[in-house]
């Protein structure tokens, strides 16, 4: 885990007229930010982008419908604080993913909000530089920077929203997104996720409760209206039309629920709300004990269960960077391509863990077209 928040530095106020929404010393107002468009203009998505993001949300809804019988695998850092070495990292699993693009759809976490239980660096779109210095401006265009050439990569990015407010800054690159265990009882945040264009994974609580995440996505798959900024920078009432490709993600709570037992029981929950069937399993978190070293034995028993033929299995998270572990945020000098968050694992071992996946979702497919044994005497 991270060290302890470093104390922030902020920003002169802003002038009279922001500051009027505000009239008491309950807060400061700092100075404007940059609109949704404004960034987007000056970051582009363009054509091709366009083109790729809607492909790829498309596979990895078919994903979760169970059109597409590979599995969803997201992988990559926990949070990104050195956009260099996750490009580095990108390429990497670029590579990979074409490997197994017959077997996997692998999604690179490109995730730029920190979500905490109490303090701490709160990602690169509030403190781009680690310098305990609250930069929503520069983090914003260096997080939006960043998602570009990440997609440039050929791959699917996958993103939690952790402000709804930021929301419109990101969304228009993101193929999967995720409402995380603190945020997946909030009604604002599940009315984000109705009006959002991409499947959406909504994680178990944090003492792993399952059924709040079942009430999110049934939640989500409802429509809503709610207050939003517009990518010009107006407030703005929009219509969610509600998601159909809302589904839960487990991450473990105060037990693992990866397990066989309990990913049937997630099933079962599910059927009986009549929300679907399927599940992605967070490899990390409670399912890891916060030991990232743990992740690849999960890993394994999921492909175990995938390969014994478990439909409603749609896929794993996996924390990953280049070199395994993680380090202080305040240390100096940062190791290159080394979490400041969670702990994570390396890419060679990652690369194994995408093998054994691969693997398992390939005796699934041939046990689901094997024909079956003609009984004797028939």
């Amino acid at each position: 885990m991270a060290g302890p928040a470093v104390p922030l530095e902020l920003p002169a106020i802003a002038d009279e007229p922001l500051a009027l929404a505000w009239p008491d010393d309950s807060a400061r107002v700092l100075g404007p930010l940059p609109t949704p468009a404004e960034l987007a203009e000056r970051f582009p998505r363009g054509e091709r982008l366009r083109a790729q993001v809607t492909g790829h949300r498309r596979a990895v809804r078919e994903i979760v419908d169970g059109a597409d019988d590979r599995l969803l695998v997201i992988v990559g850092p926990c949070s990104v604080h050195d956009p260099d070495a996750a490009l580095q990292y990108a390429h990497e699993l670029a590579a990979a993913a074409a490997a197994h693009d017959r077997d996997l759809l692998v999604v690179l976490r490109a995730y730029l909000e920190k979500p905490r239980t109490s303090v701490g660096w709160k990602g690169l779109l509030h403190d781009p530089h680690l310098a305990g210095r609250e930069d929503l401006a520069e983090g914003l265009a260096i997080g939006r920077e960043f998602l570009v050439r990440a997609a440039n990569s050929g791959l699917p990015l996958a993103y939690e929203f952790v402000d709804p407010f930021l929301a419109p800054y990101v969304l228009d690159l993101v193929s999967w997104g995720a409402l995380g265990a603190r945020t997946v009882a909030s009604q604002p945040h599940r009315q984000l996720a109705s009006a959002l264009p991409m499947p959406i994974g909504m994680k178990n609580g944090v003492t792993g409760d399952v059924e709040v995440a079942i009430a999110a996505v049934r939640a989500a798959r409802a429509p809503h209206t709610f207050p939003a900024l517009a990518a010009g920078g107006v407030p703005s009432a929009v219509v969610g039309a509600g998601n159909s490709a809302c589904h839960v993600v487990l991450r473990g709570g105060a037990r693992p629920n990866y397990d066989a037992a309990s990913v049937g029981a997630a099933l079962d929950e599910l059927r009986a709300a009549g929300v679907g069937a399927g599940v992605v399993v967070d490899a990390s978190h409670g399912n890891s004990g916060k030991d990232h070293w743990r992740q690849p034995g999960v890993v394994e028993d999921v492909a175990a269960q995938v390969a014994a033929g478990n439909r409603g299995l749609l896929g794993v998270m996996i924390e990953s960077f280049l070199e395994e572990g993680n380090q202080d945020v305040a240390a100096r000098p940062l190791r290159h391509g080394v979490s400041v968050t969670d702990g994570c694992l390396d890419w060679p071992t990652t690369a194994r863990c995408l093998d054994v996946l691969a693997e398992a979702a390939r005796r699934r497919r041939i046990a689901s077209v094997r024909p079956r044994t003609r009984p004797v005497g028939l």
